[in-house]
């Protein structure tokens, strides 16, 4: 059965946006770009909450075609073009989406479809919000965490109303130049 891993930045605190969803304190930079991009590159389906999946089909599509482009935005942009999306949105239809499923209603059945096709493991980006909807019903099988080197003291946290205690193995860590580490848990099961 395929996996799900979340794969989100966090600050040292524990949040993933500031408190009016601020992101401008993620550190990015081409090392962790191309990190990134080896394992993303492997996935053939993302999933997104409806938020996170509107900003990116608003950028993603276009960003290999601008003056511009970095070698991050080509590479990025075609795996956008081709991954199979699944978004979970009470409120976004199916109708007329390429190359994307929505699941809008019994989210623990539609997850448990998606994730019992073939595939690679599925990737969570961003996406607070379903994050938590996925916690809540144990749908999460790893974290892939980019911790930044910033307290924030305030935000949208990664991990709430956490029903039961979730262990974790390490699989993997990393350290960047930038400060950011990374961190790769599998639910120990």
């Amino acid at each position: 059965m395929r996996k799900i891993i979340s794969f989100m930045h966090i600050s040292l605190d524990g949040f993933v946006a500031g408190p009016n969803g601020e992101m401008n304190w993620i550190k990015v930079d081409e090392e962790i770009f191309d990190h990134g991009a080896k394992r993303i590159g492997e996935g053939d389906t993302a999933l997104y909450g409806r938020v996170t999946y509107q900003m990116m089909e608003d950028y993603w599509p276009t960003a290999a075609d601008k003056p511009d482009a970095s070698k991050h935005d080509i590479e990025h942009s075609k795996w956008y073009a081709n991954v199979h999306k699944v978004v979970l949105s009470k409120t976004m239809k199916n109708d007329d989406l390429a190359n994307t499923t929505v699941i809008s209603d019994d989210l623990f059945d539609g997850i448990n479809k998606v994730k019992q096709g073939e595939g690679a493991d599925i990737l969570l980006f961003g996406s607070p919000t379903a994050t938590h909807s996925l916690m809540q019903q144990d749908l999460i099988d790893g974290y892939w965490l980019f911790v930044n080197p910033i307290i924030l003291g305030e935000g949208i946290p990664l991990f709430v109303n956490v029903k039961d205690k979730i262990k974790l193995k390490l699989l993997n860590t990393k350290q960047f130049t930038s400060g950011v580490t990374e961190l790769n848990y599998i639910v120990d099961k």
